[in-house]
């Protein structure tokens, strides 16, 4: 009885923040995404790339990312390299990191980002090239 009562304690004092559930879907260019979930340091979304499409080159200053691929193939650039994934594949981006996704198959791309980092907002993208004359800079 005691070990119940330790693991409910336990649970207690380390249960997450209840997040925000958002499940907005932004289209683009490129495809879409929709936000699946968002709490402080964090964010999930789906991305669908269309097939033949990609994502600009880009940037973040306050973010991480990690990428699931759910369906499809992904063309990943990240820094100097280039990597090919498939259904089950993952990849890491760091923070400051270049990196492009790309959809080189016949069928939509469906991938689950993950963002870590103090801030997660969408202005924080440095484009560097992109398909759609979106070059811009974000502050």
């Amino acid at each position: 009885m005691v070990q119940i009562q330790e693991i409910a304690q336990l649970s207690t004092l380390h249960a997450p923040a209840v997040p925000n559930e958002i499940t907005a879907t932004e289209s683009r260019p490129w495809g879409s995404f929709t936000t699946l979930e968002e709490g402080p340091g964090y964010k999930i979304k789906r991305i669908e790339v269309k097939p033949g499409h990609r994502l600009s080159l880009q940037m973040h200053h306050h973010r991480s990312e990690h990428w699931i691929v759910v369906c499809g193939t992904a063309k990943v650039t990240c820094g100097e390299t280039e990597q090919i994934l498939f259904t089950n594949q993952s990849t890491y981006v760091p923070q400051c990191t270049s990196h492009r996704l790309e959809n080189p198959g016949v069928i939509p791309l469906i991938l689950i980002e993950v963002q870590n980092g103090e801030y997660l907002g969408e202005d924080d993208i440095i484009r560097f090239q992109d398909d759609y004359a979106r070059t811009e800079k974000a502050k």
